[in-house]
């Protein structure tokens, strides 16, 4: 069986989630899965407990900051080195950028943002993709020997493993230089504290028909009651009225919630292409025929205005009672 690599994204010491999606999926493909960490992961063992046989750490001084061109430098070392036929990275921002960059180095094929993975009949990898907004989904199988992968997060549910042991923890350490990393990224954390629409679990979005910046702050509480992440369509955004952090769409991001809630949300085609392959979708819409609701698990025909105080009242008596 052919290795499995999983590059594991961290903030301050701490795994995202969609790399434990990522480690889930990787299971699927091998009963060896390698977690590849930039730096020793605050916690070996929570890899482990999601699939991790082995943890690799890369480590070097110039890999102390950000660099997403000395990364992929890193990372094709370690792939040839060990040679390594597939891997699979979250598709976050930081993910979506390093792959390409990383597939170019080790002249692998490159499947962005997959939603299925499998193996065939001769145990060769197949990946499903969707195309032309989420009206296609093609199944992707790569003639080349390597493979890298990018996941759709929200799309594999990050499950631990029934018994796990600590994993084997090796070092690797990679020949860098300066030119290496000629693209250096500072993190700016502007929305501290807030979720990511692209982690959420649930997503609450506003669009035009909120009819202003200062309306959003409805969307704001129902998010908050439900623990939810805010979103915005493109107009809201191209507007000025939310950053383009929030953007949920073909040009904004892709998400995969576990429920979406469009209020005010026409349902641009645009619009559907980033949020159709939600778990659940709900819609509240004064429009009874806003494309909005031909997606929609459940629909509501009203005032946003009207609705959202009502449903955030509702919500927050049943956390109340604990219901």
């Amino acid at each position: 069986m052919s290795t499995v690599a999983v590059y594991i994204e961290q903030r301050e010491g701490i795994v995202k989630r969609p790399s434990l999606e990522a480690l889930t999926a990787a299971r699927q493909l091998s009963p060896h899965v390698v977690a590849v960490c930039i730096s020793a992961p605050g916690d070996a063992s929570l890899l482990a407990r999601y699939g991790a046989a082995e943890v690799v750490t890369i480590e070097h001084p110039l890999l102390q900051q950000y660099s997403s061109q000395a990364v992929a430098v890193a990372l094709a070392q370690y792939v040839r080195s060990a040679e390594v036929t597939t891997i699979l990275i979250a598709g976050t921002a930081q993910g979506k950028e390093l792959a390409p960059r990383l597939a170019v180095l080790i002249e692998a094929a490159y499947i962005p943002d997959c939603t299925e993975l499998d193996r065939d009949e001769h145990g060769k990898l197949q990946a499903k993709h969707p195309l032309f907004a989420g009206k296609v989904i093609a199944t992707m199988q790569p003639l080349t020997e390597r493979t890298v992968v990018t996941l759709r997060p929200n799309m594999f549910t990050a499950r631990a493993v029934e018994s796990s042991s600590e994993p084997t923890i090796t070092q690797f350490s990679p020949t860098l230089s300066e030119e290496d990393r000629k693209v250096v990224v500072e993190q700016v954390v502007r929305n501290e504290g807030k979720l990511d629409v692209l982690e959420a679990d649930i997503i609450v979005s506003g669009g035009r028909g909120m009819k202003g910046p200062e309306n959003f702050v409805l969307i704001e509480q129902l998010a908050n009651v439900l623990g939810a992440a805010v979103g915005a369509s493109r107009a809201v955004v191209d507007a000025g009225w939310r950053p383009h952090s929030e953007q949920v769409g073909q040009t904004g991001k892709t998400v995969s919630p576990n429920l979406y809630l469009a209020c005010g949300i026409s349902g641009a085609v645009q619009h559907l292409a980033g949020m159709s392959s939600s778990k659940v979708i709900a819609a509240i819409n004064k429009d009874k025929d806003a494309p909005i609701f031909k997606v929609a698990d459940y629909g509501i025909v009203g005032d946003v205005f009207e609705v959202i105080p009502k449903l955030i009242e509702r919500i927050a008596a049943l956390k109340q009672t604990g219901a």
